[in-house]
């Protein structure tokens, strides 16, 4: 059963990590596919060729497909794909050709959304305009699709803002202030969107470094307000809601990946693109510029091969298919309920991988590394931070001003350093210590749907379980990420 044969599909985020390995999958194992049309963020149809073939077709992942076409993916391309520049945060997602547009909406039968902003530490205006808004745009389309089977709209696991226990697949509420005095209202915050860029934009002297910074400080103080720990998770949260409080009985399909890592399998183990969560610890660490670690005794990481969400996605489609319902259906796509890693083993295979095959930086020197100090929780590394930092930059702070600030650009650097540190383990600190399981019953029934329909499981791989650790880290992920971003 090949349950993407003959259909024509409506793609947002094309050029992000799992949007790249859904377009080289539906190609190289769903060839079948009527058309695919792809949002991509352009101002006209040239730019957005170039940016697809420069950002998307020209990668490493689509070697496999280009030797199965002899090299040459433009016809390939050409008949199968159709790319539509617009822009997802805004109102019809920027759709101004009206005979496409009325064309899309006759042909479109399945549309994915992964559009989304993952940057921890986002301006607010910008994740609010693409993970909330955004999805909102998507699913206004949506409406108007007069043939549409199934919307995938793709959030993260993380837009519970529970920390402990059993996290269910259920529908994100509308939450409470962490103090109680108040309710989470998205229009609300639209309006404080505005309200502060036309504040900061009034304000002459405020530079645009300035601007941008108080965007962000403002996404982390909302989003700490209603209980998230950074502003990716809370927008994504109220796309979430947005897509759920809809009055009509539209097909739609939500899925929620954990912590999205390298390939497992397919089209080949270890493509990755960008530092992901975990990544830029990793590299930091590979460079000795991290030595450190913030990390409770019984925390985990819910990681999840980015290839098992692409194919997460289609077995959810084939599952719609075969059993169509008007239900919203979540699913989580994690490994802490059937096959969680440590914090402890994390760190121990990196050390391990590192031991063996040092980092060479620039200067064609091996970087050794130790292993790691941790900390059993937050309070313990403040005081670390505050004894071994920050008391010598306030006495550093009062020999500057003594010597008439002959050293403000070095005490600048030191006091810019200090702070994004300490930003980053605010940023990350409900994963460093994150002790809650994701119930993955919906992607328990996607594999019976794939044994039972005799679906090949070598390009439907969704088992959590089939996943060895220490062998991923050895000889997948971090070989991968050595290969691909740390070059």
């Amino acid at each position: 059963m090949d349950v993407l044969e003959n259909k024509t599909i409506f793609m947002i985020g094309a050029k992000g990590f799992l949007g790249k390995l859904m377009v080289e999958k539906i190609l190289r194992v769903h060839p079948n596919v009527k058309k695919l049309y792809l949002l991509l963020r352009s101002v006209d149809h040239i730019t957005a060729s170039k940016h697809f073939y420069n950002e998307v077709v020209e990668k490493e992942l689509f070697r496999v497909l280009k030797e199965k076409w002899g090299g040459d993916l433009k016809p390939l391309i050409s008949e199968k794909i159709y790319l539509v520049p617009g822009d997802i945060s805004s109102p019809n997602m920027g759709l101004n050709d009206s005979g496409l547009l009325e064309e899309m909406k006759n042909q479109v039968e399945i549309i994915i959304n992964f559009a989304a902003t993952t940057n921890f530490d986002e301006r607010y205006d910008v994740a609010f305009g693409t993970n909330t808004l955004g999805a909102k745009h998507v699913l206004n389309f949506a409406k108007g699709c007069s043939n549409l089977e199934i919307l995938v709209h793709v959030s993260t696991a993380y837009v519970s803002n529970q920390r402990e226990g059993v996290i269910l697949e259920t529908p994100c509420k509308l939450v409470e202030s962490v103090d109680g005095t108040s309710k989470l209202d998205i229009e609300s915050e639209r309006k404080i969107i505005e309200d502060s860029l036309r504040e900061l934009r009034n304000n002459r002297d405020i530079n645009e470094t300035t601007r941008s910074l108080a965007m962000k400080d403002l996404g982390t103080k909302r989003s700490k307000m209603y209980g998230y720990p950074n502003t990716y998770t809370f927008t994504k949260a109220m796309g979430e809601m947005l897509v759920n409080d809809r009055t009509d009985n539209l097909p739609l399909i939500i899925m929620r990946p954990t912590i999205v890592t390298s390939t497992y399998k397919e089209p080949f183990p270890g493509w990755i693109e960008g530092l992901r969560t975990i990544d830029g610890f990793i590299v930091g660490y590979a460079k000795g510029k991290v030595t450190h670690f913030p990390s409770g005794a019984g925390s985990i990481f819910d990681l999840i091969p980015a290839d098992m969400v692409v194919n997460a996605i289609i077995m959810a489609i084939s599952a719609h298919k075969l059993q169509p319902s008007r239900h919203t259906i979540i699913y989580h796509v994690s490994s802490s309920m059937k096959n969680s890693i440590s914090n402890i083993n994390f760190l121990n295979y990196i050390l391990q991988y590192f031991t063996e095959k040092p980092w060479i930086n620039k200067d064609g020197k091996a970087i050794k590394i130790k292993k790691l100090t941790l900390f059993n929780d937050m309070a313990s590394f403040h005081r670390y931070m505050t004894i071994r930092y920050l008391v010598f930059l306030k006495g550093f702070e009062f020999v500057n001003k003594a010597f008439f600030y002959s050293f403000q650009d070095k005490y600048n650097d030191l006091q810019r350093k200090f702070n994004r540190v300490m930003r980053q383990v605010e940023l990350y600190d409900s994963f460093l210590f994150f002790k809650a399981r994701f119930d993955d019953t919906n992607l328990e029934k996607l594999q019976i749907v794939a044994r039972d329909n005799n679906i090949n499981p070598n390009t439907s791989l969704l088992d959590p379980k089939a996943i060895n650790w220490e062998d991923y880290f050895l000889n997948i992920h971090v070989p991968g990420l050595v290969k691909y971003v740390m070059k």
